[in-house]
């Protein structure tokens, strides 16, 4: 099996694996992502026609990309287990590195040390970002409740 950049230990910056289909491509992607839509197993055939199957995970993630990409959004795959620079994790977060490192010096994410550099495991960083989105959708309905409750929304 041919190796990827990741089984060679190179890790690309994570906007170096970001991938957005624009144009003619994004159509043939909507296309594309329809069919799977349309089928629960697909077989690939390679150029001596023989057919190879798709486990059932791996076509779930892929239907799963193309479905996100046929929207037009961006995707970047990152392995899990993978350790992040603190640049890379704040792009991630959609946050500054300094506010990155305030956190990380605070111990609300996880990090360890190589040498003086901090790095970051990719599943402790999504688990943040999870739990700061859930935080957040909380407080917003608290505050959309509060807000109705005194009378702040005007009726339709």
């Amino acid at each position: 099996m041919p190796a990827t950049q990741f089984d060679k230990g190179v890790f690309p910056t994570l906007a170096q694996i970001q991938y957005i289909p624009h144009g003619a491509e994004r159509q043939l992607v909507q296309v594309f992502a329809q069919a799977l839509q349309r089928h629960t197993t697909v077989r690939l055939v390679d150029p001596d026609g023989d057919e190879l199957v798709i486990p059932k995970s791996v076509f779930n993630f892929i239907r799963e990309i193309a479905t996100v990409l046929a929207r037009g959004d961006a995707l970047t795959l990152v392995p899990i287990g993978q350790h992040l620079t603190t640049q890379q994790a704040a792009n991630l977060l959609n946050i500054s590195c300094q506010y990155l490192i305030r956190l990380l010096d605070e111990g609300v994410i996880p990090f360890e040390r190589t040498g003086s550099h901090r790095r970051l495991r990719v599943e402790n960083v999504v688990t943040h970002r999870e739990r700061h989105s859930q935080t957040r959708k909380a407080a917003l309905g608290k505050l959309a409740a509060l807000s109705q409750e005194l009378g702040s929304y005007d009726e339709p």
